[in-house]
């Protein structure tokens, strides 16, 4: 256990790609995540998921810094960069694979498609020496219990897939990346956007399958622009304004369904914030629509 879980039960963390600059969309988990984390009187980690080069936007790391600091979301200890714990990936594949628990893949994503749209295992006993790398998936879960959406539940087949842990092209995978990252800073609860609220069944998968304690999940609502499409870098979401933060913190609290605050200086704005937050307030549905 790290030395901060051993001093508080309850560690949240903030976890963005530096794909670009952090849009309405990412405040909100951004302020969820704290919010929950300061009303439990815990720890608010930050880590910077920065192990996808072709998809990162140079400078992106330090404007989110900026960001957060200008909207007085300061985080606890030190930033933690995945790109520093590739060595720590490539060194639990390793054993996997020494294991017998995870082999290599060449099926291509049309062929996987072709036969139905989940992995069949057709590489698991062939064994390869190059490819895609996926895990024995042992521990499958097809359900969990979210802290806010309830019951979450998944296809069978979807749940019990060899999953990719280490891709074709050399890049480690979100879900193998993610896992030993909560697990080795003591992540109790990770409170993120529905976005990847069935991506939370392989990732309890691995944390079983890896023998480390399971954090809670707590999945907020999606801010979309019209249904089915949430805000994001890649569909150009205007960044926040780091110069006049109030405005968008008054947006991103009302979206949550926490009571107005009011004051005008972002860390005032939080402390009362973080007196009055009430997660039953959180609508409980998976997208909102902006303006709705």
């Amino acid at each position: 256990m790290s030395p901060i879980a051993a001093s508080n039960p309850y560690i949240g963390r903030f976890a963005p790609s530096p794909s670009g600059a952090l849009h309405f969309g990412s405040l909100i988990a951004a302020l969820g995540s704290y919010l929950r984390a300061r009303a439990m009187q815990g720890h608010w980690l930050l880590r910077i998921e920065d192990i996808d080069p072709p998809r990162e936007v140079p400078g992106a790391s330090d404007a989110i810094l900026r960001t957060l600091e200008a909207f007085g979301l300061h985080w606890d200890g030190e930033v933690l960069y995945q790109s520093s714990r590739t060595e720590a990936y490539e060194e639990r594949i390793t054993r996997l694979l020494s294991a017998g628990e995870a082999y290599f893949c060449q099926c291509s994503r049309k062929q996987i498609q072709a036969a139905g749209g989940i992995y069949d295992g057709h590489c698991r006993e062939l064994g390869l020496t190059a490819g895609a790398i996926r895990i024995r998936n042992h521990a499958a879960v097809a359900s969990f219990e979210d802290k806010l959406m309830g019951l979450v539940q998944v296809e069978p087949g979807f749940a019990g897939e060899d999953f990719i842990i280490k891709r074709s092209d050399g890049l480690y995978a979100y879900q193998l990346a993610v896992v030993m990252d909560d697990a080795m800073s003591g992540i109790t609860e990770i409170v993120r956007g529905c976005d990847l609220i069935e991506a939370s069944c392989r990732q309890l998968s691995l944390f079983r399958q890896f023998g480390a304690p399971e954090p809670d999940f707590l999945h907020l609502p999606l801010a979309c622009a019209e249904p089915g499409f949430k805000l994001s870098k890649q569909n150009r979401a205007q960044p926040v304004d780091d110069d006049d933060p109030a405005p968008a913190l008054l947006r991103a609290l009302t979206f949550l369904g926490q009571a107005p605050v009011d004051s005008d200086s972002p860390e005032r704005m939080l402390a009362q914030a973080v007196s009055q937050f009430t997660l039953d307030s959180i609508p409980r549905q998976r997208e909102i629509l902006l303006g709705s």
